[in-house]
């Protein structure tokens, strides 16, 4: 039996290459402890940070890094809450200067009550932070159009939205994405919308490198729990991607041959 998929599937952003393919946020837990265990239960290695909202430098406030390791964990700011390209900018500049992070997730929102992806202005951000020389993974609308020009850019992965940020309603697109994940030369990520398990599956199964998350973690009656149901969802999705699933077929096919029957 081959085992190589089992033990040398990694995938690379940015020449950095990870293990697990789930990426967790860091916000809208009850409290930090809560967010350690979910983070450990969910086997992820990247984890995102939310620059405008977690404490990165006060030492008298409790402190993210003192619950989830940035020596352990890969941190990859990002710009949640930012509606101007300059905002994010300005942002991502700060986190560098605080923490020294060059990779970074870029999102730029549309007002409530979508907060849908501005990608007029992720673009414009896009073009400064890396002609400043940041890596960035950028969070877009499910547009192929615009993911061939951040592909163009330089952007070091593409992040479609599966559905609007924190609605848990799953993958509403998967024809689009997939088009998507043909074209691209860079890793391409799910990033919002997953809801439950069998979302986070459905993003794997369609070829996705990764599948980012926060709340439907976070927002679960029991997080860490869901933490462990999100790993395994994401690594039998990938699974069943290398394995590749049976045509469809429009009739049945019978599971035993019709020949050769004792009458």
């Amino acid at each position: 039996m081959d085992t190589t998929i089992k033990t040398d599937d990694t995938w690379t952003v940015a020449g950095r290459s990870f293990r697990s393919r789930l990426i967790v946020g860091t916000g809208k837990y009850k409290d930090l402890e809560e967010t350690a265990a979910a983070i450990e239960a969910s086997g992820a290695e990247i984890v995102t940070v939310a620059v405008r909202r977690v404490n990165l430098s006060d030492p008298k406030a409790p402190m993210l890094q003192d619950y989830v390791d940035p020596k352990r964990y890969t941190y990859l700011p990002n710009t949640a809450g930012c509606f101007t390209a300059n905002e994010a900018v300005r942002t991502l500049r700060l986190a560098r200067e605080a923490g020294g992070w060059n990779l970074v997730k870029l999102e730029v929102l549309g007002p409530p009550p979508t907060l849908y992806p501005d990608m007029q202005a992720t673009l414009e951000a896009t073009a400064v932070l890396i002609k400043a020389g940041f890596e960035v993974m950028v969070y877009c609308a499910v547009d192929p159009i615009a993911a061939t020009t951040l592909d163009e850019l330089g952007a070091v992965a593409i992040m479609p939205l599966g559905a609007p940020i924190g609605s848990g309603l799953g993958i509403q697109n998967p024809a689009m994405i997939s088009m998507m994940i043909e074209q691209s030369k860079v890793p391409l990520l799910v990033d919002a919308g997953v809801g439950t398990a069998s979302d986070a599956a459905i993003a794997m199964e369609l070829g996705c490198d990764a599948v980012l998350m926060n709340s439907a973690i976070a927002h679960a009656q029991h997080p860490v729990l869901m933490a462990k149901a999100m790993k395994a969802a994401v690594e039998a999705g990938r699974l069943s991607f290398l394995a590749g699933r049976m045509p469809r077929r429009m009739g049945a096919d019978p599971s035993s041959p019709l020949t050769g029957l004792i009458r």
